[in-house]
């Protein structure tokens, strides 16, 4: 008696088929993608995007070196003081908000005296060990996406309150109570308004984005000029190697990536609107 010809086999749980429940047909990588959702990046591009890593670094780099002037007396707390208020009006007239968010200043200003005294009984190599540390954290937890103009958001609270603890810190190694609040107030101004400022301009124009990156590595630079060459040397090479190697190393090792889909992978459902969910 001849036998009945098996039907195809079919991707489908829900009906009984003559295959063991183990059966791999030979239909089954005819689905399989290789590297369907790599990104193909270009050099320039990669280059421009990295700026807003070296743009964070730069302003950490600056504000370290205001620490260090005041610290030594080479800045005025009364010029910085200054500065910092200009730089906030000129930033929030560019980004045409209201001027309610310059309040926190004088908070600190009643806050200076405890936090003058704060760290009183603390050596100073703990002081220095400390604050490269909550700088790390303020580096490694920023927010560096780019976002657009409709949504600009606040920089991440773990990143911002890093950099505000590691300025509360060195504030307290300052001599008088207007130099702690004038490096509170940069403090504030510089991490958490000006990150938002950084990432307006970015989103309205790449020349302008370019222009503001050179403009904090070459004040990085001549502010820390003063204070170690050798530190200026190993910034500019770090700065170099992470905005013109990095690009590189990253294009280039994407030959080596091998991403793969195919019919194991879960269902997703793609949802129409007025129409029923169709699950693939």
């Amino acid at each position: 008696m001849p036998q009945t010809p098996r039907l195809p086999w079919r991707k489908l749980l829900y009906v009984k088929q003559d295959y063991p429940d183990d059966h791999v047909d030979d239909t089954f990588l005819e689905e399989l993608q290789k590297n369907a959702n790599v990104r193909h990046y270009e050099y320039w591009s990669v280059v421009l995007e990295s700026t807003i890593i070296s743009q964070h670094i730069s302003s950490i780099v600056i504000f370290v070196a205001v620490f260090i002037y005041l610290y030594f007396r080479l800045l005025s707390s009364h010029a910085l003081i200054y500065i910092g208020t200009a730089g906030t009006a000129i930033g929030y007239g560019f980004w045409d908000w209201s001027n309610t968010m310059l309040t926190p200043d004088s908070n600190y200003k009643s806050l200076t005296p405890i936090l003058k005294t704060l760290t009183e009984k603390t050596s100073e190599d703990t002081i220095w060990a400390f604050t490269v540390i909550l700088f790390l954290a303020n580096l490694a937890f920023h927010d560096y996406g780019s976002g657009n103009r409709r949504n600009i958001k606040y920089p991440g609270s773990l990143s911002t309150n890093a950099a505000i603890f590691a300025s509360v810190v060195l504030a307290s190694r300052l001599e008088t109570n207007l130099h702690v609040f004038g490096l509170m107030s940069f403090a504030v101004e510089w991490f958490a308004l000006f990150p938002m400022l950084r990432r307006q301009v970015r989103s309205i124009s790449n020349r302008g984005n370019l222009a503001l990156t050179i403009v904090l590595f070459l004040t990085a630079t001549t502010l820390f000029s003063q204070i170690s060459p050798a530190i200026v040397v190993i910034y500019i090479l770090g700065m170099a190697f992470l905005t013109f190697v990095c690009p590189f190393w990253l294009i280039w090792i994407q030959r080596y990536k091998n991403e793969i889909h195919g019919p194991w992978d879960e269902a997703r459902p793609k949802i129409q609107h007025g129409r029923s969910v169709d699950y693939n």
